[in-house]
């Protein structure tokens, strides 16, 4: 099971993390060993002081794809919820100052957090996705806001890396992203239902 990841996928969210707005996916992958497992609490990793949210739209693949088109790529999703790619984000602006890969401040353990799967066919649409942080509204987005929408991840992402059933996909994240501390309680809806909630220690 992969998890792909696509950064910079709303404009704001480049803009307010002074990134540049990219001309075609940014693609990165966390390893399965990042999921973080149902029903417990974030822990803060000792090696970074500045671990922000980011709530994200993730679409679960239910059949084995290479080189899809874009008009059937709705047909490879079998799921979808809201998920959180937290981001050790001292750590990802030192690697990136270096020019080095920055997967150690994306793909560390429990760093992916799922909602609960909302199991399909999923149907072409938009979506809302929103993060509350101790009941307040820090982040929301609509996918319709999306720079590349998932017709063409799903067609770019799979010139690369063969699509299986069960890898997932976490398409971007809004404006909005932030650092939690021990204490928060986090809050992520998809289309206004709740699917995700999660403490912070």
């Amino acid at each position: 099971m992969k998890i792909i990841c696509i950064g910079r996928n709303y404009r704001d969210h480049a803009t307010e993390l002074g990134n540049a707005v990219p001309d075609e996916p940014v693609v990165f992958c966390k390893p399965d060993s990042a999921i973080l497992q149902p029903r417990l609490p974030f822990v803060l990793p000792s090696w970074s002081q500045d671990i922000h949210h980011e709530v994200e739209w993730v679409v679960r693949i239910g059949r084995v794809g290479k080189f899809i088109e874009p008009e059937f790529a709705w047909s490879y999703i079998d799921a979808m919820t809201v998920g959180l790619d937290f981001t050790a984000r001292d750590l990802q602006s030192k690697l990136k100052a270096k020019g080095l890969p920055w997967e150690k401040a994306k793909g560390f353990d429990g760093s992916a957090v799922l909602g609960e799967w909302i199991k399909g066919p999923v149907e072409p649409g938009f979506h809302d996705i929103s993060l509350l942080k101790n009941g307040q509204e820090v982040q929301a987005g609509n996918t319709r806001d999306f720079l590349f929408p998932l017709e063409s991840l799903i067609a770019h992402v799979s010139q690369y890396f063969t699509l299986k059933s069960g890898d997932l996909l976490f398409t971007g994240t809004p404006a909005g992203v932030g650092p939690v501390s021990p204490g928060d309680e986090l809050e992520a809806k998809l289309d206004g239902k709740s699917l995700l909630r999660l403490r912070i220690r």
